[in-house]
């Protein structure tokens, strides 16, 4: 079991010395870092919105990367090798960890499309940091494109098109406990959305009985179910995720929505 939240990253970088050189580099990069400043000058000082800054974008890109290490264990084939785009299966774990870190730097423009300006901001980012970790120019090429497509798809109106970017996308929507929620509500408001998004206490994920992985949502109000069907599901349904996810509310020791793969 996993509970989704800001140590995740640092359990996956501490063990697997290739992915902790991905994330310093990334990480020590002024550009990167003043882009999540900037998002959350935007988001939260500005449209008085919950977190969209560097603490969001570690919970994601630690959710991301435990959905793929999960479905890998479970045996799905990363979509980059099933389509040649390379060979090398560990230089694909860049996608959910840059494309989580990276998918919501758009903000730091507006809100307004920023998933589009987010994969474009990335490029010049990208060309840059992989430098220090792919020799291959066109290796470097064919994984930045992956890794634009995984921040462009983090839109709710865009299908995904790989496996890496799916996990990019619900591992976005997963951090939303405590008011973390991932639609984005005032700060101070009293509605649906905040009442939803201040009712879900934590997120685990955790094998699945019939899929790979199912992810427990616990809450103390049934109002945080809104959280569910307007983040995780619309979510879920536009990635290759939707046949290996199943989503449980938990109220209490109460199991009182599941949702499974259409089989």
């Amino acid at each position: 079991m996993v509970v989704i939240g800001p140590s995740l990253l640092k359990e996956f970088t501490k063990n697997n010395p290739w992915l902790r050189k991905a994330y310093e580099v990334i990480a020590s990069d002024i550009e990167v870092r003043e882009l999540w400043f900037m998002s959350n000058v935007m988001a939260v000082k500005r449209l008085k919105y919950n977190d969209h800054g560097p603490v969001h974008a570690e919970i994601a890109a630690g959710a991301a990367l435990q959905l793929y290490k999960q479905l890998l264990d479970y045996g799905v084939e990363s979509s980059l090798i099933a389509d040649g785009v390379i060979s090398d299966r560990g230089v694909a774990w860049l996608i959910p960890l840059y494309g989580g870190l990276l998918h919501d730097i758009g903000n730091s423009i507006h809100r307004d499309l920023h998933e589009k300006l987010g994969a474009l901001l990335a490029k010049p980012i990208l060309d840059r940091v992989l430098r220090e970790l792919i020799d291959d120019p066109a290796i470097l090429v064919r994984v930045r494109q992956e890794i634009m497509h995984s921040i462009h798809c983090t839109a709710y109106d865009t299908p995904c098109l790989t496996v890496e970017a799916g996990c990019v996308s619900v591992g976005d929507g997963l951090d939303m406990a405590e008011g973390r929620a991932r639609v984005p509500y005032r700060l101070g408001q009293v509605n649906i959305h905040s009442v939803s998004a201040l009712s879900i206490k934590r997120v685990e994920v955790v094998d699945g009985d019939k899929t790979p992985i199912r992810i427990n949502v616990y809450m103390d109000e049934l109002a945080g179910v809104f959280q569910v069907d307007e983040v995780l599901m619309p979510k879920l349904e536009k990635t290759p995720l939707r046949d290996f996810i199943e989503i449980a509310v938990i109220v209490g020791e109460r199991e009182l929505k599941t949702y499974s793969p259409r089989r």
